[in-house]
């Protein structure tokens, strides 16, 4: 099975159809799905994203087209390939996603919609990088960095 198509039976079941409304920590932007998403948490220990959160990234996908935000908003290009975008008031994350216009999916933050609560944990990567403190229990997919990055070399996750 190849990877996409592995990808796409592990989030499959958790595709959903509808709106959600979210919002960052001060309420100044405000961030809208009303289309696909997948209701389901990847999570991510690589060091970039550790120093970015200050522990660990955790995101669900949606549509980018179904995604509209609006407020006081800026980006920076974090690799070669993405760009982070965040609050400017307040600083909370907001988005993670491919420099590509035609990348049809964006990776957004589930702290910043009350309906992401009820989200599963689907998958960990960089799982062999957690540091003690941030370590997750459950029965979800895991990959260490060496088998994320012989899929994706390009990935600098421990930079």
């Amino acid at each position: 099975m190849t990877d996409v198509a592995a990808r796409e039976a592990l989030i499959a079941p958790h595709r959903r159809t509808g709106r959600l409304s979210g919002r960052c920590l001060c309420g100044d932007v405000r961030i809208e799905v009303d289309g696909n998403y997948v209701a389901a948490i990847g999570a991510c220990h690589c060091v970039m994203c550790q120093r970015w959160n200050g522990m660990l990234f955790g995101s669900f996908v949606a549509d980018t087209k179904a995604v509209t935000v609006a407020g006081p908003v800026s980006s920076f290009a974090s690799s070669s390939f993405s760009e982070r975008g965040f609050c400017t008031t307040c600083g909370s994350a907001i988005w993670l996603r491919a420099t590509d216009p035609e990348e049809p999916e964006i990776e957004l933050f589930p702290g910043s919609f009350k309906e992401a609560a009820d989200f599963v944990l689907l998958s960990e990567i960089y799982a062999d990088l957690a540091p003690d403190y941030a370590c997750l229990s459950g029965d979800h997919r895991r990959r260490t960095r060496a088998e994320v990055q012989a899929q994706h070399p390009f990935v600098e996750g421990d930079n």
